[in-house]
């Protein structure tokens, strides 16, 4: 069969379909992770480390970075009214305000409050990980291949 046959057989839209004459399934919606750290380099690791999709069994990442801790408190605000995130990633080093402090103000503050990971400078400030009620820790410096296997159990819970 020619080229010209198919496409007239095949009429407008045909290449947006399935086999059996059905729209193929809706993409499933990009997980929201929001990436907190005064640092640009940090931010930067994170966003490497993550890539826009870490594991395929889950759905693209869509990556918001905060360089402040207004900014993400306002965000997060915003999660209250309907504009969900799914993950957040806290720097524990950043100034003026650390990732630690932080994630404790927001488990306290937020209904249900999406997970926290937490980045500590050391291996050995993990126990402070835990008085901030964060979900998750990763030490500096960061492992990106560490990081993905955390940041995707964590993201796990949130795919229903």
């Amino acid at each position: 069969m020619s080229a010209a046959a198919l496409a007239d057989k095949s009429g407008p839209g045909a290449f947006g379909s399935t086999a059996d004459g059905a729209s193929p399934p809706a993409p499933a919606k990009s997980l929201k992770v929001l990436l907190y750290s005064d640092d640009a380099q940090v931010r930067e690791s994170l966003r490497l480390a993550l890539g826009t999709r870490p594991d395929p069994d889950l759905p693209a990442l869509a990556l918001e970075e905060f360089a402040t801790s207004p900014a993400l408190i306002e965000r997060m605000d915003a999660a209250v009214k309907g504009v969900r995130a799914d993950l957040v990633i806290l720097d524990g080093e950043a100034v003026p305000v650390g990732g630690m402090g932080l994630a404790r103000q927001l488990k306290d503050e937020i209904y249900q409050c999406p997970p926290l990971l937490v980045l500590t400078g050391r291996a050995q400030d993990g126990w402070l990980a835990t008085w901030a009620r964060a979900d998750a820790v990763v030490s500096h410096p960061i492992d990106p291949v560490r990081l993905a296997e955390v940041a995707v159990g964590l993201l796990r819970s949130r795919v229903g």
